[in-house]
């Protein structure tokens, strides 16, 4: 049974950017799965729109300047998922990003998270990383 959590992208201030749902296939994932699936998704709907030049992600892909409501690509190009998702694991494993599922740290990739109609997600940037 397909279960949707809210993923919510937040700056240091509290302030939400970004807010989206994120299908899972179980009601059990890992913290490693869920960066997966979250980096997926954006790039993959990115990619899927012609002439968009504005990436609204996790991860800064690189050739791109922050605005205010993402990162802006000095030109049109396909973003590279994987390149993407390297760049969350490592900056999650540097504390570079933190993860609190509905208010509590995630502390691992490996950590298993319960999924629920109510489960939050909430990612949180404390530097900005540059991926693919």
């Amino acid at each position: 049974m397909t279960q949707t959590i809210t993923i919510r992208d937040e700056e240091l201030s509290g302030g939400a950017v970004n807010e989206f749902s994120l299908d899972c296939l179980s009601e059990h994932i890992t913290v490693r799965e869920l960066i997966r699936s979250r980096v997926f998704q954006e790039v993959k709907d990115h990619n899927a729109k012609q002439n968009q030049t504005e990436f609204n992600g996790l991860v800064q892909p690189t050739d791109s300047e922050r605005t205010l409501n993402g990162f802006q690509m000095k030109k049109r190009r396909q973003i590279d998922w994987k390149k993407q998702f390297e760049q969350a694991l490592e900056g999650f494993e540097r504390n570079q990003i933190l993860i609190l599922v509905d208010d509590r740290q995630a502390e691992s990739l490996e950590e298993e998270i319960e999924v629920g109609p109510q489960t939050v997600v909430t990612f949180l940037r404390l530097t900005l990383l540059v991926g693919g």
